[in-house]
């Protein structure tokens, strides 16, 4: 006989309602539709009906079925999300505790490069600026005399995002921070010592390349400025950046669209077992990018080409960062591991 259905659905109900854990909810189900259940038990009595009882029967069993199955549904997603928010409440953090004596809080070297950076060109007078790191086609290429063609306009090297700009063009993430002197010259008051520093976006990942990275450009504008003054400035620098009392430099010509003329800097170096020493032995090595400012980059800022000159330098942060400290793998500034820190003495 299949008994009371009504009577076994409801109290199979009021137990999954009180139900309080996961597992009490598991075993109600098993005693409910596994093998040996009583809803079980109710499908293997319809055998012992005849043909016209046995599918009135089985519609009743099947719809009983039905509600069980919904609220065994509905209760579990009640039980998960309760054991979702014991567990976050369990793993929350006190931001307001002060800090433990593993060293939590300590200044990531890439944040205490940049600042040196900054402060270092602050006391040659250059004005810290800001741009948006999602910027436009005009002021990440074409104010500076990239040309259509170039192939840092493509997407295997540069984030396009889905957002078009007033000429229909897409967005981007910046490329560098060049782009900001652009944003600094419009309308600027010369003369101009201009520092963009911030976060730089481009296609690229290995042991000396990420996708994010950070640069810091130098902009001047004076008048009667050369490559001489551009070298000083260089110079005066490194030599306090990698603290020594002089640093021996080099440029190499290169090309850059923005600058006319350009120039690779290299700085002399000694490498050994230890690693490399700047400032000493016969060896050489790459640290910036630098040039003149080409006319047509002062046209694009609405500066007569005529009348005014200056100079430009870039450099990556990451790149100073791992030769001042000794860091073999660019990758090791973001994996997020404290240990890491201590292993460099980063500990102020």
């Amino acid at each position: 006989m299949l008994g009371d259905l009504s009577g076994l659905r409801d109290r199979i109900l009021a137990d999954l309602a009180a139900a309080s854990t996961l597992e009490a909810l598991e075993a109600l189900r098993v005693s409910a539709l596994g093998k040996k259940g009583s809803l079980t038990a109710a499908f293997s009595a319809l055998r012992d009906l005849s043909p016209e009882d046995k599918r009135a029967a089985g519609q009743e069993v099947n719809a009983v079925k039905l509600v069980i199955e919904d609220a065994l549904a509905v209760r579990s997603q009640i039980l998960n999300d309760q054991a979702l928010q014991e567990q976050i409440k369990a793993q929350t953090l006190d931001m307001t505790l002060p800090p433990v004596a593993m060293g939590l809080g300590r200044r990531h070297p890439l944040s205490r490069t940049l600042d040196d950076i900054v402060a270092l060109f602050a006391r040659q007078g250059f004005v810290l600026h800001h741009g948006p790191d999602v910027e436009d086609d005009e002021h990440n290429f074409g104010a500076l005399n990239f040309p259509a063609h170039h192939p840092a306009r493509q997407m295997h090297d540069t984030f396009y995002v889905d957002q078009r700009d007033a000429n229909g063009q897409p967005m981007l993430l910046r490329t560098h921070t060049s782009c900001v002197q652009i944003h600094a010259l419009k309308g600027a008051t010369l003369p101009a010592r201009i520092l963009a520093a911030g976060r730089t976006y481009r296609c690229d990942s290995d042991q000396t390349h990420t996708p994010m990275f950070h640069q810091v450009e130098g902009v001047v504008i004076e008048d009667g400025i050369t490559m001489g003054h551009l070298r000083g400035c260089l110079e005066t620098f490194l030599a306090n950046f990698f603290e020594r009392d002089r640093v021996d430099i080099r440029f190499r010509p290169s090309y850059f669209p923005f600058t006319e003329p350009s120039a690779e800097v290299d700085i002399r170096c000694r490498r050994d077992a230890n690693g490399i020493v700047i400032g000493e032995g016969d060896d050489w090595l790459e640290v910036l990018g630098c040039g003149m400012i080409h006319p047509h980059v002062l046209t694009a800022c609405g500066l007569d080409a005529t009348r005014h000159q200056g100079f430009a330098f870039g450099l990556g942060v990451e790149r100073l960062a791992m030769l001042k400290y000794g860091i073999s793998d660019l990758r090791m500034f973001f994996q997020n591991d404290g240990r890491w820190l201590g292993h460099y003495g980063f500990v102020g």
